[in-house]
Formats: C-alpha cells, sequence, structure tokens
C-alpha cells in the first residue's frame, strides 16, 4: 500500500498496512498527537474484522494506489501491490476488459482459472472493470486462503477480488473534488534487430530471391527507400480522464456522487476508447440506529475501435490483419500504397497477399476494416439491515447489474480483403456487415441473521445466509454481404445489395440468436469465536447448487476452520514493542463450476456448454432426408472442480516501524475437468469429465519499513513477493502430442521441444540432441523431451517507496517476475532466411554461417535443416524487472492557497510501464502467454496531473 495524504478535518491520515494511524493538531501547544484506529478488514458478504482478529490470508490495496493513474481498468493498476496475485492485460487495447489474472497459481487446466469479482457485495464479471471508474474506489482486496474465499463457495477455487467504492461520511461537511489527467502513450520496441533497406535487400542478394536479387550491391548500397512500418501503423495515443466528485453528510445520511469522462487513443491507429461514468452511492439510518440502509448506483457507456478479430485472448496472429506484426515483418524497401483505397490496391497486385502484407495492413488501418463496440453497463443495489436486539440482526442485499452490449463488425466494400473475397465468389459488389447485440441481466439476492455477543471474556459471532443468483442473456447476429460503395455507410444499415434467389450463394443475408438462463442457489453459516482478544477460531460451512450439473451432482458441499493466537496479547510480550504478532492458520475446500474460459465481454455464469440435459441440431444429411445431430450431451460423469487449501501465516507490526505478513500454502485441485474417451456411436470421441489433481505450493510475503517519520519528512520502504510451483499429481491418461502438455509429475502447460544445441561449425547446420544423447542434425518425434518450464513464472512480486517532505511526494512501485518462458514466435519468423522474399529479416543474419565466419551462433543461410521447427532455439525467459510506476508531484495546503476557494491542490507528472530490465527481446515479457503471438503490448505512458478539492 501506498502512503497517502489526504486534507480532513481531522488533519492527515496515512495507512501503514497494519494499522491506520490519525495525526491531529493538539489545540492547545499545537505538537501533534497520534491516536490508533484498527484497520478493518473486508472479508466478503459485507462481512468485516479488525486486522488483529482476522483469521484469514487477504490483502487490501487502498484507493491511494489505485487513483491518478492512466489506466482504464483498475486491474491495470494492481500488478506488483500485491503477493501472491498475477495481473497482466491479455491486451494493451484501450478498453480490452479481458485480464489474465492468478491467484496463488493455476487452479485449472481446462475451466476458467479467472478469480470471482464482487463489487459492493454483488458479483460481477471481468468485463465489468472496463466501466468502472478507478477515482470511484475505495478499497480493492485480495482473498486468497481457504478461510477467506469458502464463503463464496462453489466460484471461489481461484481466489476473490472484492471491491467497495467510496461512501460520505456523517456529519461531515460539504466537499468537492475534480481530477484531471493527460497522458501520452507509446508503444515498447522490440530487440529483434531488424533490418533496415539495404540489410534486407543485401540479405535477398545473397540468397538469390526477391527484390535484392535483382538489383547490384551498389545499387543496394545506393537504395534510398527506408520505410518504419511501425511508425505507419503506431502513434503516440493521447488520452484524457476528467472525474468530479461531490460528497456530504447530514446525522443520518450521507452520499457520495461522482462523473468521470475517458478519452483513450491507442498507441495502434484505429483503436480508441471512449467513456462516462456515473455513481450515486447512499447510506442512511434511523434515529436510535437500529436500522441502516444504503443504495448504490452505478451506470457506464462506452464507445471502441479495436483491430480485426482481436479477441480476449489478444489479436489475430494472421499478419494480414495485425498491425503490430505488420510493423516488425514488413519489407523496409517498399514505400507505403499509393493506392487510393483497398480496391485499387486489389486489382493492382491480385491475390499476391503476403508480398502485399503493407499494403494491406495500411488499408485496414485507414477504415478497410471497422470493429467497433459499445455498451451500457448499469449497476444497482440497495441493502438494509434491521437490529431486532443489541446482539441480533438481519439484513438483505439484492443488486442487478445489466448490460447492453453492440459490435458492428465491416469490411468496407472498397477494403483489399473485402475485394479480395468478392472475387473469390464472382460476385461484383464486396464487401460486408454484421451486428451483434448482447443482452445481458443479472439478479443477486442475499439475506442474512446475524447473531453478536460477547459473554465476559467470551464473544461468539454467527450468521446465516441465503444466496440467490440468476442470469438471463440473450444475443442476435445480422450479417450481410454485399454492399455498395456508393451507397454503404459504417453502422448505417444502408448499401446492402438486395439477396436475388437466382444467386443463391452471393448477397445473402444472416441471421443468428442465442438465449441463455442461468442460476446458482447456496444456503451457508459463518461462526467465529474470541477469547479475550488472544485466541480465535472461525468456521464456514456452504451448501451450493448449480444449473451447470445433472440433479445428481447439482448440489456441492464446501466449508472452512481457521484459528488465529494474538501473541502479542500475551503477558510475556508486554514490553517486547510488538502491536501486533498474530499466528493464524486455516484449511478448507472451495469449487469451480466453470468448464469454459470467459471472453471479454462474456458473463462467467452464463458460458456453455450447460451439462444438465441434451440438445440436437436438425441437417440434410444422406439424399437430403432430414436428420439430427447431438449438440450437447447431458453428462452424468462431471461434477463440481473441487479445491483443498491449506495456508498457515504471521502477521506483525512492530512499534509502527516494521510491519508486514508471511504465509505457506497448499492448494490442491481434485476432479480436474479433464476429457474422458466415450463411444464414437454419440457422435463424439470424448466427453468432458473429472479426471486428475493438481497441486499448487508456495510461500508469500510483504514487508514495509516506515523509516523516517517527522513533522516535514515521511519515508516508507516496502517489498513484497510470492513463490509458486505447480505439478500435476495424477491423471487417468496423458496426451503427449504437441509443443505444450500437460504431463505427469510436470507443470501444467509444459514445453516439450527438440533439445537445441548450437550450429554445427563445419556446415552450418543446426544441431540438436536426440533421445539417447546422441548429436543429430535430423530429429524425429520421438526425440522431443520434456523441458521442465512453462510459461507461469515462479517468482513474482514488487517493491518501491514513498517519499514525502513538506509538500513534496515521490511515489514509485516496481513490478518482477523469474521462472517463466515464453516461446518467440515473431523472433524464429524473422530468423528464417526461407521467407526473405516477402518479409522483412532481423540484421542478426548478417552474422550468419560462412565457412569465412565458422565462430557464430546464427545459422547458414541455406542450412539443410532450417525448416526443424519445435526447438527450444527460441524459448526464452519471460524474466523482467519494470519500473511499473513512478510518481512525483506537489500538495499545495489551504495556508499556500490564502484567499482562494479551495482546500489543496496537487499537481504531479508520471510514468506507467517506464522502463524494463529483460533480456526478452520482444514488445512485453509480462503477458501469461504460452507464445509470443496474439499480444497487443501494455504501453509506456506519461501523465500529468491536476487533483484539486474545494
Amino acid at each position: 500500500m501506498n502512503v497517502k495524504l489526504r486534507v480532513l478535518t481531522a488533519g492527515v491520515l496515512f495507512f501503514t498496512g497494519q494499522a491506520v494511524l490519525a495525526q491531529e493538531k493538539d489545540s492547545k501547544n499545537g505538537k501533534d498527537k497520534e491516536t490508533k484506529i484498527e484497520e478493518v478488514v473486508v472479508l466478503g458478504y459485507s462481512k468485516t474484522a479488525t486486522k488483529a482478529k482476522t483469521t484469514t490470508s487477504s490483502v487490501t490495496v487502498g484507493s491511494e494506489t489505485l487513483e491518478n493513474r492512466p489506466n482504464i481498468s483498475v486491474l491495470n493498476s494492481i500488478q506488483g501491490t500485491a503477493p501472491g496475485i498475477v495481473v497482466n492485460s491479455a491486451s494493451g487495447s484501450p478498453g480490452s476488459g479481458k485480464f489474465n489474472i492468478l491467484i496463488r497459481g493455476t487452479s485449472s487446466l481446462n475451466g476458467s482459472t479467472d478469480p470471482l469479482y464482487v463489487i459492493d457485495g454483488v458479483i460481477t464479471s471481468g468485463s465489468q472493470f472496463r466501466n468502472l471508474n478507478s477515482y470511484d474506489i475505495d478499497t480493492f482486496s485480495i482473498l486468497k486462503d481457504a478461510q477467506a474465499t469458502a464463503i463464496y463457495g462453489n466460484r471461489a477455487a481461484n481466489g476473490v477480488v472484492v471491491i467497495t467504492t467510496k461512501g460520505g461520511k456523517f456529519n461531515s461537511g460539504l466537499k468537492v473534488s475534480y481530477d484531471a489527467l493527460t497522458s501520452f502513450s507509446q508503444l515498447p520496441d522490440t530487440k529483434y534487430n531488424m533490418s533496415n533497406a539495404q540489410q534486407l535487400l543485401h540479405i535477398q542478394k545473397t540468397l538469390q530471391t526477391g527484390r535484392g536479387n535483382e538489383l547490384t550491391r551498389d545499387q543496394i548500397n545506393n537504395f534510398d527507400t527506408d520505410t518504419d512500418w511501425s511508425k505507419q501503423f503506431t502513434r503516440i495515443g493521447i488520452s484524457q480522464q476528467h472525474n468530479l466528485s461531490i460528497t456530504g453528510g447530514g446525522e443520518n445520511i450521507n452520499n457520495f456522487f461522482s462523473l468521470g469522462y475517458v478519452d483513450s487513443e491507442g498507441t495502434v491507429k484505429s483503436t480508441d476508447f471512449k467513456r462516462f461514468t456515473l455513481r450515486n452511492n447512499m447510506n442512511g439510518k434511523s434515529k436510535d440506529g437500529k436500522l441502516t440502509f444504503g443504495t448504490i448506483i452505478g451506470l457506464g457507456y462506452s464507445k471502441r475501435n479495436q483491430l480485426d478479430d482481436e479477441t480476449n485472448s489478444g489479436i489475430a496472429n494472421n499478419t494480414l490483419q495485425n498491425p503490430l506484426f505488420g510493423g516488425v515483418l514488413s519489407r523496409p524497401y517498399i514505400a507505403p500504397s499509393p493506392y487510393a483505397n483497398g480496391r485499387d490496391l486489389f486489382n493492382a497486385v491480385g491475390g499476391d497477399t503476403a508480398a502485399s502484407r503493407q499494403w494491406i495492413l495500411q488499408d485496414n488501418i485507414n477504415g478497410g476494416i471497422r470493429n467497433r463496440f459499445t455498451e451500457l453497463s448499469i449497476s444497482a443495489n440497495a441493502n438494509v439491515n434491521y437490529k431486532i436486539t443489541d446482539y441480533l440482526s438481519i439484513g438483505n442485499r439484492t443488486g442487478i447489474e445489466y448490460k447492453e452490449y453492440k459490435r458492428i463488425f465491416a469490411r468496407s466494400p472498397l477494403g483489399y480483403l473485402s475485394n479480395s473475397v468478392a472475387a473469390s465468389d464472382q460476385a461484383t459488389y464486396g464487401g460486408s456487415e454484421e451486428f451483434t447485440n448482447t443482452q445481458d441481466l443479472t439478479f443477486n439476492s442475499i439475506t442474512n441473521i446475524s447473531f453478536n455477543k460477547s459473554f465476559g471474556d467470551h464473544t461468539i459471532s454467527a450468521a446465516a445466509y441465503m444466496d440467490y443468483i440468476k442470469a438471463h442473456v440473450s444475443s442476435t447476429t445480422q450479417r450481410q454481404n454485399g454492399l455498395n460503395p456508393l451507397q454503404w455507410e459504417f453502422g448505417a444499415g444502408t448499401g446492402y445489395i438486395p439477396f436475388n434467389p437466382d444467386t443463391p450463394n452471393l448477397y445473402r443475408p444472416s441471421a443468428t440468436a442465442t438465449r441463455t438462463n442461468a442460476g446458482t442457489l447456496a444456503y451457508f453459516g459463518t461462526i467465529d469465536y474470541d477469547f479475550q482478544d488472544k485466541y480465535g477460531v472461525s468456521g464456514v460451512i456452504r451448501r451450493d447448487g448449480s444449473y451447470r450439473f445433472l440433479p445428481t451432482n447439482r448440489w456441492e458441499t464446501f466449508w472452512s476452520v481457521a484459528a488465529r493466537w494474538n501473541i502479542d496479547k500475551e503477558s510475556f510480550m508486554a514490553n517486547s514493542g510488538f502491536r501486533l504478532l498474530k499466528l493464524r492458520a486455516s484449511i478448507g475446500t472451495t469449487g469451480n463450476q466453470n468448464l469454459g474460459i470467459a471472453s471479454d465481454n462474456a458473463n462467467p455464469l452464463a458460458l456453455l456448454p450447460n451439462n444438465f440435459l441434451d440438445l440436437y441440431n436438425g441437417y440434410s444429411g444422406y439424399q437430403n432426408m432430414l436428420g439430427y445431430n447431438f449438440v450437447n450431451l447431458s453428462n452424468p460423469y462431471l461434477k463440481w472442480e473441487q479445491v483443498k487449501q491449506t495456508n498457515i501465516g504471521v502477521d506483525y507490526n512492530y512499534k509502527g516501524i516494521l510491519e508486514g505478513s508471511v504465509d505457506y500454502y497448499q492448494k490442491r485441485t481434485s476432479r480436474m475437468f479433464n476429457d474422458l474417451q466415450k463411444s464414437s456411436a454419440t457422435g463424439y470421441y470424448s466427453i468432458r469429465g473429472n479426471d486428475g489433481i493438481l497441486d499448487n505450493k508456495g510461500i508469500e510475503g510483504l514487508i514495509r519499513y516506515n523509516a523516517i517519520k517527522t513533522e516535514n519528512t515521511k519515508l516508507s520502504i516496502f517489498a513484497n513477493g510470492a513463490y509458486n510451483s505447480n505439478k500435476i499429481v495424477s491423471m487417468s491418461s496423458e496426451n503427449l502430442a504437441g509443443d505444450v502438455v500437460h504431463a505427469i509429475g510436470g507443470p501444467a502447460g509444459q514445453y516439450q521441444l527438440y533439445p537445441y544445441l548450437g550450429v554445427n561449425s563445419e556446415n552450418g547446420n543446426l544441431q540438436f540432441l536426440d533421445k539417447n544423447g546422441n548429436i543429430t542434425e535430423a530429429p524425429t518425434a520421438g526425440d522431443r523431451r520434456l523441458t521442465g518450464k512453462s510459461r507461469y513464472a515462479k517468482f513474482t512480486g514488487g517493491f518501491g517507496f514513498n517519499l514525502q517532505h513538506k509538500g513534496w511526494f515521490l511515489d514509485t512501485l516496481f513490478s518482477f517476475q523469474q521462472g517463466g518462458w515464453i516461446y518467440d514466435n515473431l523472433y524464429s519468423w524473422v530468423m528464417d532466411p526461407n521467407a526473405a522474399a516477402n518479409r522483412n529479416l532481423s540484421a542478426d543474419l548478417l552474422d550468419a554461417w560462412t565457412p569465412q565466419n565458422k565462430n557464430t551462433d546464427v545459422p547458414s543461410l541455406e542450412a539443410s535443416n532450417l525448416s526443424l521447427g519445435s526447438s527450444d532455439r527460441f524459448l526464452h525467459r519471460s524474466d523482467f524487472i519494470r519500473l511499473k510506476n513512478i510518481s512525483l508531484g506537489y500538495t499545495f495546503n489551504k495556508n499556500q492557497l490564502g484567499k482562494l476557494p479551495v482546500r489543496g491542490i496537487k499537481v504531479f507528472v508520471q510514468a506507467e510501464n517506464l522502463y524494463t530490465w529483460t533480456k526478452w527481446k520482444g514488445f512485453d515479457p509480462e503477458p501469461i502467454t504460452t507464445y509470443s503471438l496474439n499480444v497487443y503490448p501494455n504501453p509506456k505512458t506519461v501523465s500529468v496531473g491536476l487533483n484539486v478539492d474545494f
């Protein structure tokens, strides 16, 4: 957690991680006095506890870390702030809603590994963060161990992220705040050492291919066209954020209201994002305090333009659709397209798509392909709690989340690719346009009755809950082929060529519709016992039912038990200096019902397939006779994935100077979702079932050292880190085909490749190691070896410092990972001389083996075994240390501002992803990916900002 300075009626409030210290001026002598306020930890379902009394392993990141960052999604701001959680965006495209998030490793091989997201007590999907204003967030909590997550049962196997948004304060005056941020973003560079025009032409001349073969060496040396295609496809993205909030409260009512606006350009041309948000949080209580209630309303509307075929996992690896690859692979000796549009280009070059890659991408970015998304998101929930007696209360929280999601995708009738399709169909008109409209409504209601009473040294708290959630998702898609360029306008529904039954394969419109209803029901209870604030025991038991499974497998029970010992409360610790020294332990189970991975906008609750009924579709079979085929089989074999986790941890705070925690955990996933072989008579060769065990083990810790704390200067240094190792313990059968496999005894997603030894100094060929340990230039499939390496980093974490001197402040955050591997496909492409005619290549090839240059690690340009793939030659570490964020600024207080009608002003400059120390050659080593393709990297961003409190 960062230190945050905030002007309040009481003075200055700053968070230290284990406790909150309020510092205020004594009205008589003007000296500072310090009062301790115990930190409140969010446990889920609006349940909280003080840090001293909680038995869970969890981390809370405060608003001070999340505000004033240029990230559209708050998830981008979490990486490096907490141990045991790895967060990275699957796409740096502005407004992308899909993130790869792992809490204590991967818990499933074939099911979803996404954590459960809860905002203000209501369960939501990860894409909702696209329309959540970071300035509205009060706390971001990560629940990790079984005691913390078992309360959420069937959806908590991968951990839980709990977010609470801001609210007003009772008996407080009106406060108005305005925040502004302007940012400039740039795509990170690669280290592929790409050739300039003359270098590529020389390589072609040597290989007697391409344009270089038509020129003499002197002509190549004097060649003057040298196009930087990356600059043709990318730009400096300029973004703006504006936020206005109004807070206040009387004796019985308080309120928080905010408006937010974002306008963000992507670093790739044609990508952008705009968003408008509104939030109103109201809380109230009766005069006698027995009745408390609140309402939360959030609204977000966004519009974004993305690349062609951009999906939840990244962007297309088709180089004709991906300008990021195109900027690397396009030949620099070619000038930008001289043609007015893609149709003229197609008429000139025909189907030679590889040779025209750069022009096609240029045409796509300039409007040949359009891919626009608009999204309306409305969330609302109301909560009420009534104290029946001093120790007994009843409450309910009911919420809805509605999303309307529209996509318009078009291949312009003047675009290259659309004309290519038209030509193949012998159609006069090319182009196509597709409209998709998805409506998603989720209803969630939680009712509870709770008991809390002290009996001398004993305190007992217990609660019973019922949790009901229902989702309704419907989607329609309409597609039209054939667009008249004189009449067509993107998204207007005009210029469509009428369907002609005489030519049924041309200009035929199509439409599809789907509807999914889903739901879960749970009953659960919690109990906590405390003795003298020294010893505590907690427990959770939860019974879950899910629509995904047949009635025989629909219900499952999850549980947890935890205990703590507050050692600092013992008499022998009275003069130890420890404000907190707590030992805690927990064990319990959680479940996973999500068989698939949710796309960017999908509701994970409504993911198909449903496994409780048979589904068929009709088709035209032999001699056009009507037949039926299985679409989905009811599945008696499928049950919940189950995760059992044990945890032991220590929390400490020594004199407010040194504080932190250490945890050790073991997490076992049993009954993993897996494919079971079945009779092909059903039309399927396999059916999804439960098979196998996966283990995760690790240790994690965080520490903060408050080195300086004087009236004018404060310095705190912090670090967090985690080690996690996963291993597949058992499966009934292994499928070891391919480059990436799940092998028993090894990590999930292990690479299986030929061992590459280097270059044969006698002939320039590549050398490998066969299964018998002999050197070979012609390995076979049986020579592949399990490497023990996977994409998952073993060590992750972050560190930094927060320095404040008078009004000045300097904050830093570094993040790191070590022990992961990525196969660098893109580097393998630019190191392939066989492709010299149609793509740019790395200048590293200029050091290729020749009879005169035998001492090199680059094979001969004419090596006989260059086409052998699947070796570990291009398998590289994804280790890095990154300066994730640095912020420098000055805060003007009321005295400095004199008669200005403001309470405080803060101005600052900051940078995001400013520098990365890594040996990785590609754009970005951070994404959790097996291959280097399909990545829209996160940009480097520099911002200037302003905060004003009225």
